[in-house]
């Protein structure tokens, strides 16, 4: 009777150790598509800050503006000329100007400028050079990144980078409390931190 106890003891000890392990790798997994995200729409907001038409016809500081909330006239030019794309980050000056980033149905990126009317005005001539990003692992990041990363944010673990077209690098690190994107030059020198979207939307038109 003992033995038998004993026997059905280690088994459930091998069953809740299993089901805790499932449950481990599940969050590691939703982990990695949260820091993909961020890493991502981070690159987007980037990508639309920098770019010279927003600097010239959009200026000022730009305040996030959430998909469902964008002008009605935005909407619809959205929808008949860009149905397949996603909106990665939106945001709107003092003057009501509006800058929208998108990722494309093929994999390439645009922003693009609204009037404060909601009207058309032009396409961002550099946002997909900074916003659209390619994989970097982390073992394969310049020594210069990784020393000042290990100096400077040693409370913080490096989780996703990527590398766009101008050559920066943005790797997100994350702490128990909080994430952060780092800006690298393409030197591996550090260039800053971007501000992470508040909301990040992942939401497809139809």
């Amino acid at each position: 009777m003992k033995k038998w106890l004993m026997m059905m003891a280690l088994f459930t000890g091998i069953v809740l150790t299993g089901c805790k392990e499932d449950a481990n790798s599940v969050s590691a997994v939703e982990s990695t598509e949260a820091d993909a995200d961020i890493l991502d729409y981070s690159a987007a907001r980037y990508g639309v800050a920098s770019d010279s038409v927003t600097s010239y016809k959009c200026k000022g500081k730009l305040t996030e503006v959430a998909a469902e909330d964008l002008n009605t006239s935005i909407t619809e030019y959205l929808e008949t000329n860009y149905s397949e794309a996603v909106i990665k980050y939106a945001g709107q000056n003092a003057e009501g100007k509006t800058v929208v980033a998108l990722s494309l149905a093929d994999g390439t990126a645009t922003g693009l400028l609204f009037a404060a009317d909601g009207s058309f005005v032009e396409e961002l001539k550099s946002h997909a050079k900074r916003a659209r990003l390619i994989k970097v692992e982390l073992d394969a990041l310049p020594t210069a990144i990784t020393t000042y990363l290990t100096e400077t944010y040693a409370d913080f673990t490096p989780a996703k980078a990527g590398t766009n077209e101008a050559g920066e690098y943005l790797v997100v690190i994350g702490s128990e409390e909080s994430k952060k994107v780092i800006l690298f030059n393409a030197d591996g020198s550090f260039n800053k931190e971007l501000e992470i979207p508040k909301m990040i939307h992942k939401r497809k038109r139809k």
